[in-house]
């Protein structure tokens, strides 16, 4: 491991003053980013160490929906009555990532921002337009059976490896940060993954020094059945071939309502509003769910080893949708 600077804040606004300098990263859990500081994968000057910040609470606000601070350890979040009462499909894929371990000391906001498993990526000596942009990519005609088959690009088709963004992206949640210069900012969780293009190593909106302090879900939709589906290679930690999050409501014989994203497939944690749109208002059957998986696959595409996550992906959301809707 290469030599660093160290910091330890004492508020948010020292944190990110502490992290303006190049090559700085915040630390928290360090789940993540400690391996690939041994493997010389991440090389950062200076590390900010934010686990003093009062940022570990999980808060009801008065809209019905959950404050979650940036430091909540997954495993709280998991095991909060809140959040199985409200959100369940979020609790289940904490509880399908990792180890118990590891849920301990991972924390929310690293979950979010912990980066992808590809072989090449962490491999030093092979091309990485992630690690290194301008290098190639190792993965395109290299083994890339656990990497991405949606929004992938001629630079990269890395995999996001995350089960909690899967459900967060489901669950529309907002992501609140404090900038360098003071500000604070709101990210829908959908503008906060970049899809990976010319620049696979930029892959959010985070701006250098701007530090996540919360997650903000919004009002649980009342009636809603809840699933975490996560197809992968053994039963314990082990990141998702395919995973489903859905959030869906019906009305009679119909879907009322719903929300679903993907883990897996995607350069980032994937939602399709196709998927939406081909179920919402139509009845719970094998056409409609059939439909629901065209929508998604239509642009899915396959680089050799990974071919067969585009049938798995099909047959695992049909599976989903039938357990969703009790058809």
């Amino acid at each position: 491991m290469k030599t660093f600077q160290y910091a330890r804040a004492d508020s948010a606004e020292t944190a990110v003053q502490e992290a303006i300098a190049q090559g700085a990263k915040f630390i928290a859990g360090g789940t993540n980013l400690l391996d690939l500081m041994k493997l010389q994968v991440e090389t950062p000057e200076k590390l900010v160490d934010i686990t003093r910040l009062p940022l570990g609470e999980i808060e009801q606000r008065e809209d019905g929906g959950l404050t979650i601070g940036a430091l909540v350890p997954n495993s709280d979040l998991a095991a909060d009555r809140r959040v199985i009462d409200g959100y369940e499909v979020l609790s289940r894929a904490l509880l399908a990532g990792a180890s118990g371990q590891l849920r301990n000391k991972a924390t929310t906001a690293g979950n979010l921002l912990q980066r992808t498993r590809c072989y090449y990526f962490y491999d030093t000596a092979s091309p990485c337009n992630k690690r290194e942009p301008g290098s190639g990519c190792g993965a395109i005609g290299g083994f890339n059976r656990i990497l991405a088959v949606l929004g992938t690009s001629e630079s990269c088709i890395a995999s996001h490896p995350s089960d909690m963004a899967v459900a967060m992206r489901a669950l529309d949640a907002t992501i609140v940060t404090l900038k360098s210069d003071g500000d604070r900012r709101r990210i829908a969780i959908g503008d906060f993954y970049r899809l990976p293009g010319n620049t696979p190593h930029i892959e959010t909106a985070l701006e250098p020094g701007e530090l996540i302090t919360a997650i903000e879900l919004p009002a649980p939709v009342e009636g809603a059945k809840h699933l975490y589906r996560k197809v992968r290679d053994r039963a314990s930690y082990a990141f998702a071939l395919v995973s489903v999050a859905g959030v869906v409501k019906m009305d009679g014989d119909t879907i009322a309502s719903a929300a679903l994203a993907f883990g897996g497939l995607g350069t980032m944690p994937w939602r399709d509003a196709g998927v939406e749109v081909a179920l919402v208002g139509q009845p719970a059957t094998t056409a409609t769910f059939e439909a629901a998986a065209d929508a998604l696959l239509a642009d899915a595409r396959g680089y050799g080893s990974n071919d067969f996550k585009i049938p798995l992906a099909r047959r695992t959301l049909i599976a989903s949708l039938r357990d969703l809707t009790g058809r």
